[in-house]
């Protein structure tokens, strides 16, 4: 398993979404588990995503949550997985590209059955290009820190991050991300890429879409 993941680059967030970020990590980035908590913390009816809420409440109940002691259990689980390989799924959501933007990753067997599903906020003002590296980062660490090397098929809808890490193609606005996912990828020597069309089934869509809605909050939301 690996100990030590590296990060990527940093990217601006909102106060209110930094903090709603940190309760994800908190999580171990099960965006929905996180979610519900924030929603479970604001009083009455509404919630993080709801038009009545107001961004104090938000503010209020994403403070409450990060002050409780979260316990996820993120334990290596490789050997319990009967399987020869894994399918990571990723993808990045942008709105406005740049605009509000979000990362998500599933990971799965063979047969479709899902054993991880994270997502986070990438940043306020971010492209899509950025939320997709974000993406393929939060998937291979999770991989990497909850199932360990194994053979792996990396799902993935952009060919900008397929061209600049499988055909080295080294756009030079993304060598902080390409670093280290390489970094990432050193540790599967055995991995191969497919390229997910728009009309195909890619179910970290709905992570990314949801991270960028995250990633969207501020004072006026």
């Amino acid at each position: 398993m690996k100990d030590t993941i590296p990060e990527p680059p940093t990217e601006s967030l909102s106060p209110l979404a930094t903090a709603t970020a940190e309760v994800i990590t908190q999580h171990a980035y099960d965006i929905t588990t996180a979610i519900d908590a924030i929603d479970e913390a604001i009083p009455g009816f509404g919630g993080l995503f709801a038009p009545e809420t107001t961004a104090a409440e938000r503010r209020t109940a994403v403070d409450a949550v990060r002050e409780r002691s979260v316990e996820m259990d993120i334990s290596p689980q490789s050997s319990n997985l009967d399987v020869e390989r894994l399918v990571l799924y990723t993808d990045g959501s942008s709105r406005g590209n740049p605009g509000p933007a979000g990362a998500g990753a599933v990971v799965e067997t063979p047969d479709e059955t899902v054993l991880c599903r994270v997502g986070r906020p990438v940043g306020s003002r971010t492209g899509n290009n950025t939320a997709e590296y974000a993406a393929l980062h939060l998937g291979l660490a999770c991989v990497l820190t909850r199932y360990g090397v194994l053979p792996l098929e990396i799902r993935i809808d952009s060919m900008t991050v397929i061209g600049d890490i499988w055909r080295d193609a080294t756009r030079e606005e993304f060598s902080g991300y390409r670093r280290v996912i390489n970094t990432l990828l050193s540790d599967f020597p055995n991995h191969h890429w497919t390229h997910v069309a728009d009309a195909e089934r890619n179910p970290a869509d709905a992570l990314a879409t949801v991270s960028a809605d995250i990633a969207g909050l501020g004072p006026g939301a």
